[in-house]
């Protein structure tokens, strides 16, 4: 066999390890078993079939590995997400005397790190880059983003972004992701508009991130836009551009143009599809979010996994549909084999509490704690929370209780326990369990809401007086609750601080964050649907208020809370009062 029908034949092989092992076997008959150049190529094609233990006794056959061996099998292992296996050859290969670095492989290396979050490791390689002189290679530079974005060193990644001499898409791409995967959308957002005016076109993973960014901070100007230059350029809509649009109409109240995208998109996979079905979910709509996962199952949909489970249990636990919610739960594990996380045993604790099943809510959870598998603390929170809706007061103390002694630093636990013992009239319990936090420095989570108006974003807190508007503001948000008293509202206030005489709660109520973000939006539009963003759950009396509000303003009140969707239109609400 001559060396180049050798490599024809590796090449016919491709990455099938069955015929791989044929080749090789016939390159050792014909006394090519040596061959650097040979075995490299064997060795690539036997790494993207996953043939590890193959892939590393073929590597051993080699006398003195090169450095584009070594290149070659660190870059790949790296591609096919194989960190553990990239890190060991670069290891090895820094223990190798004859062989030295390149950018290539920094820039595997790094990305290996960065996928398995481990920061320390990747500082090293960095020194080890800056030391080999390529500290400053572009390349380099963009995966160092990534890795210090990923592992949630944001500073670190905007100094070495600062520090780059010329700035790649690739690198620009890095730092957007990386703000947005940091929960810095906002600020992912402004770095975008900066890569514009460095004169640099965005691409496709460009405008993933970007979508992302705005479906985290409810931007839909700035989403719209994206939008149309991809159906004005004739950029691809490939499956991650597509779910991104999805979960950005979504996660900004229109779950009709969320399905219209899903609808246009020529090639699905099982993230859009359930992008889809959660979409339904937290705007409330359960049948639909039912239906659509039982198209999935019967129109030969990609086959559903675990994040798909939660997404559609936890629709069902929104919309009341107990039975078809046992039904999933139960397919789960029959049809699929998939074992059941502490996402899907939290949806199931809340479905059944919210529908009033506490006792059989409760049973589940010790059955799991029987069953020796680990009760986290999610589905002692659920239960909690279905104890106050339903006031059962005695088992919600019980159980908050319990909860405090898991998370004794989580103020939130606290707060429950002090919002049911005011429910049920124990005052005195009250203060003490307030006394408490103040002498543990334990603080409530601080509530704020946001609105887009005109492209730009406003965000309000309570009895917020920051806005150059004030005054115009809540002199409009006074007629409003005027008015809406006049056809039968009356503040809520029994989640308000108890102590406070009647006259402070409904003015403590009247200026929630939401309250001042509906009222400008309504005061800033005209005969247009307002979205309000809250990073806490709606409260009760605010949730009351909008639906007087959308009568006597004759607009759609649209607001995005902690957990789900609440559209105010005409009096009522789409979550039927059951959230």
């Amino acid at each position: 066999m001559a060396n180049s029908s050798a490599y024809e034949a590796i090449v016919r092989a491709g990455p099938r390890l069955n015929q791989l092992q044929q080749v090789h076997a016939h390159l050792i008959v014909t006394g090519y078993g040596q061959s650097r150049s040979l075995l490299t190529k064997l060795i690539t094609f036997a790494c993207s079939a996953k043939a590890l233990a193959y892939t590393h006794f073929l590597f051993l056959s080699v006398p003195l590995p090169d450095d584009f061996l070594y290149n070659t099998i660190i870059k790949s292992t790296s591609k096919l997400r194989l960190p553990l296996h990239s890190l060991t050859y670069y290891r090895r290969m820094l223990s190798s005397s004859n062989v030295s670095p390149s950018n290539y492989t920094f820039t595997s290396v790094i990305k290996s790190s960065a996928d398995l979050c481990e920061l320390k490791i990747g500082k090293g390689v960095h020194c080890h880059a800056v030391v080999s002189g390529f500290g400053l290679d572009s390349y380099v530079q963009a995966a160092l983003v990534a890795l210090y974005a990923k592992c949630g060193d944001v500073g670190g990644a905007r100094k070495v972004f600062d520090e780059m001499p010329v700035k790649s898409v690739v690198a620009w791409n890095s730092l957007v992701s990386g703000l947005e995967q940091n929960g810095l959308g906002e600020e992912a957002i402004r770095v975008f508009y900066q890569m514009r005016e460095s004169g640099l076109e965005p691409d496709s993973a460009t405008f993933v991130s970007v979508l992302s960014a705005c479906a985290q901070t409810g931007g839909i100007g700035l989403g719209s836009w994206v939008h149309r230059y991809i159906v004005d350029t004739g950029l691809e809509l490939n499956v991650k551009l597509g779910t991104a649009l999805i979960n950005l109409y979504s996660r900004c109240g229109d779950v009709g143009k969320a399905r219209g995208v899903f609808d246009e998109m020529k090639e699905t996979n099982v993230a859009a599809w359930t992008a889809m079905i959660s979409a339904y979910g937290s705007h409330g709509c359960g049948k639909q979010a039912v239906e659509f996962f039982n198209k999935m199952e019967d129109d030969d949909g990609p086959i559903p996994n675990d994040v798909t489970f939660v997404a559609v249990l936890s629709a069902c636990a929104h919309a009341g549909l107990v039975e078809e919610g046992r039904s999933v739960y139960k397919r789960m594990s029959k049809r699929y084999g998939l074992v059941p996380r502490v996402e899907h045993h939290v949806c199931m604790v809340d479905m059944l509490g919210r529908a009033g099943f506490l006792d059989e809510a409760y049973s589940f959870i010790h059955e799991l704690d029987a069953a020796g598998k680990a009760t986290s603390p999610a589905l002692w929170t659920a239960m909690l929370g279905a104890c106050k809706m339903h006031r059962n007061y005695d088992l919600g103390v019980e159980i908050a209780k319990r909860l405090i002694a898991l998370e004794p630093e989580n103020p939130g636990h606290h707060v429950m326990l002090s919002n049911i013992y005011a429910l049920s009239g124990k005052t005195d319990e009250v203060s003490h369990v307030r006394d408490g936090m103040i002498k543990n420095n334990l603080r409530k989570q601080v509530g704020y809401s946001v609105i887009e108006v005109e492209k730009k974003t406003y965000m309000f807190s309570m009895g917020d007086e920051s806005h150059p508007e004030t005054g115009e503001i809540y002199k409009y948000l006074e007629t409003l609750m005027s008015r809406c008293k006049e056809i039968g509202y009356a503040p809520v206030s029994e989640e308000v601080m108890h102590q406070v005489e009647e006259e402070e709660k409904e003015y403590a109520l009247r200026y929630h964050s939401e309250k001042l973000a509906v009222a400008f939006g309504l005061l800033k539009t005209v005969d247009e649907a307002i979205t309000v963003v809250k990073n806490l759950r709606i409260c009760e009396d605010c949730h009351a208020a909008f639906k007087y509000i959308s009568i006597v303003s004759n607009r759609q009140i649209i607001v995005r809370d902690k957990l789900r969707f609440h559209h105010f239109q005409n009096g009522s609400c789409s979550c039927l009062d059951y959230w």
